[in-house]
């Protein structure tokens, strides 16, 4: 079995091929975990994101190269790069965030302009992602060869469709923009990191209602934990009197999961446009392109509501939060790349456990550091969602070691 894995902003896609077969396979870039296709030994239930169960135009994309298999140390090393790479940059990136949100001018103000947030943010990206394209084409490591086959600057996939990354682009876009207007008005950072956890819930939702899925008592009451221990946390503080003009961050923060539903059914079509084209995006095509879009919204957007000019004059006259917005986009971009790396060199369930622990860690790390106040009722409500969180990562490495047993036996 050979495998090769491409990474767009949130979703890692992975071509497998077999003897005679290739299938590809999504996987969520904020949890790891591959998403189950349609011949999965689980056919009675809908995948957490959906993505392109055809066969057609699957067989005419190249196939993957193999790594060579690495001893032990070296694969303990390549674990500890990798997973150490993504608890760094995306516990530094959550300590990032809520800082801009919390950060505080001289006259009072607060930092509240969240679209122009994302303009920076994935304007980090597109910057990182190019440039990694151009290193990938200088060093001859990428796909931009021309017809004659010499090696040009530009590492990206030849004739790569752009308008699949359209529609990819403004969900992602205002589902990030969503949780920072969450944050800007008064919702926690640690609830909001709760309550993006238990983002499967409009999806399965979805799925129940349009598609007829059926799902196991388990997953019902892993949503359950989450959502309900999120609640309690909530409700906690508020009444503790630690938070305030937490409804509309409550509002956006749904709104943010609404779109993280809509995200996987656009990443179905955009996989789908890709085969159509019969091209096979480079990780950072997608990276690059994604944000790209991203960003083309986020300055529309920002520009409508009179946040880009405001932005720009509280950043000017508040450096510290210009530099913490910096790092905090940088973050991100480094983020991404060390999640490719782990789930290039793993099975994407050991990346599933390391960023699903790093939440973990970025709640606590959050409430112990950053000055808030929890109760004993709060307390409860957060070990109901980690409880719920970490039943989910385990449900999942057992249905991996499941399937490779199956495979192994066959």
């Amino acid at each position: 079995m050979k495998r090769r894995e491409r990474m767009s902003q949130n979703n890692i896609f992975l071509v497998q091929k077999s003897n005679d077969t290739m299938s590809v396979e999504l996987v969520d870039q904020e949890v790891g975990t591959p998403l189950k296709p349609s011949n999965s030994d689980d056919n009675d239930k809908a995948p957490l994101l959906p993505l392109d169960e055809g066969e057609s135009d699957v067989d005419a994309l190249p196939p993957p190269v193999l790594e060579p298999p690495a001893d032990t140390k070296t694969q303990a090393l390549q674990l500890l790069f990798g997973a150490g790479g993504i608890y760094a940059s995306f516990l530094y990136y959550g300590s990032l965030q809520e800082d801009v949100f919390l950060y505080e001018s001289e006259d009072g103000t607060k930092f509240t302009m969240a679209w122009f947030l994302q303009v920076l943010e994935s304007g980090a990206n597109v910057a990182f992602g190019a440039a990694a394209l151009v290193i990938m084409g200088l060093t001859g490591n990428g796909s931009g060869d021309d017809a004659n086959g010499s090696s040009r600057w530009w590492g990206g996939t030849p004739n790569l469709p752009k308008k699949p990354f359209l529609s990819s682009g403004f969900s992602q876009v205002c589902s990030k923009g969503f949780t920072s207007l969450a944050l800007a008005n008064g919702l926690s950072f640690p609830v909001a990191t709760l309550a993006k956890s238990g983002k499967m819930a409009p999806v399965m939702i979805g799925s129940l209602i349009l598609g007829g899925a059926t799902y196991g008592l388990r997953e019902y009451l892993q949503v359950l934990a989450i959502i309900s221990g999120t609640a309690i946390l909530s409700m906690s503080k508020k009444k503790s009197g630690a938070s305030e003009s937490t409804t509309l961050g409550v509002v956006f923060i749904l709104l943010a999961l609404v779109m993280d539903g809509i995200t996987g059914g656009v990443q179905k079509r955009l996989l789908a446009d890709m085969k159509s084209a019969k091209v096979t995006p480079q990780p950072y095509d997608l990276m690059t392109f994604t944000n790209l879009f991203m960003m083309m919204f986020a300055i529309i957007i920002s520009f409508s509501l009179g946040e880009f000019t405001k932005g720009l004059s509280y950043c000017a006259h508040n450096a510290k939060v210009f530099t913490l917005i910096w790092k905090f986009s940088m973050c991100s971009a480094v983020g991404q790349s060390f999640i490719f790396y782990t789930v290039a060199r793993f099975d994407p369930l050991v990346c599933s456990t390391v960023t699903t622990t790093r939440k973990i860690f970025s709640v606590l790390l959050s409430i112990l550091f950053k000055g808030h106040h929890v109760p004993a009722q709060g307390w409860v409500g957060l070990a109901l969602a980690i409880g719920g969180i970490i039943s989910e990562v385990v449900n999942k490495v057992q249905g991996g070691r499941h399937k490779m047993k199956s495979k192994i036996s066959m």
